[in-house]
């Protein structure tokens, strides 16, 4: 039996847009359409990028500096994507990702001010053309976000910065939509949990569950 490639599928937005709990409909979604789903995330999925991850995400009070921020999350992302999510792909299983590449863009790129080319280069590097199937773009104000992301406790170092940095985060990522749109599919995540959970539906069953595409 010829095992048919699993679909790789991202999350993407600022701080508070609500991801967690469109990742848990998604996943439910695509396994109630008959797909094992594999949910995972950036920076994180394996032992040694768990490790990255805790690392970037500290406080401290020595400054990281964007290039090593960078390097950072690049390395990580090439240990998940060749340890975990192309083999889940290979194997038919479905990923389902909170935040990929795009984050980069968005968070050293829009929120750091770094070179949208030298990300590419890493990109290409060590992912070559290796992207989502489908990129999910949860957007709602900057203000919201950050008085959602308030109400979940201690912050991390990435919801410490000042509200500049946010907006620069939001349209980055928002430029991206416009750059991919065949890929990057924008949802508007300020209404209620079951307005946002609808537009969610709608858009996996066009995108991966039409007559062509599951």
């Amino acid at each position: 039996m010829t095992i048919t490639q699993g679909k790789f599928i991202s999350l993407e937005g600022s701080e508070g847009v609500g991801k967690t709990t469109s990742l848990n409909f998604v996943k439910d979604f695509i396994e109630s359409k008959g797909h094992k789903v594999l949910v995972t995330r950036e920076p994180g999925g394996t032992p040694l990028a768990e490790d990255l991850r805790a690392t970037l995400l500290a406080n401290r009070k020595e400054q990281v500096e964007p290039d090593t921020e960078l390097l950072l999350m690049f390395a990580a992302r090439s240990q998940h994507v060749k340890q975990v999510i192309q083999p889940t792909l290979a194997s038919g299983s479905w990923v389902l990702c909170d935040r990929f590449v795009d984050a980069s863009y968005a968070y050293q790129g829009g929120g750091r001010g770094m070179d949208y080319a030298r990300i590419e280069q890493l990109e290409q590097w060590t992912l070559g053309n290796f992207k989502p199937d489908l990129t999910i773009l949860l957007d709602m104000s900057v203000e919201e976000g950050m008085a959602r992301t308030r109400l979940r406790g201690k912050p991390d170092r990435f919801e410490t910065e000042k509200m500049a940095f946010y907006e620069n985060v939001r349209n980055a990522y928002l430029q991206r939509a416009k750059q991919e749109p065949n890929r990057i599919h924008l949802i508007d995540a300020a209404p209620d949990i079951s307005s946002v959970q609808r537009a969610l539906r709608s858009l996996l069953q066009e995108t991966c569950f039409s007559n062509n595409s599951e």
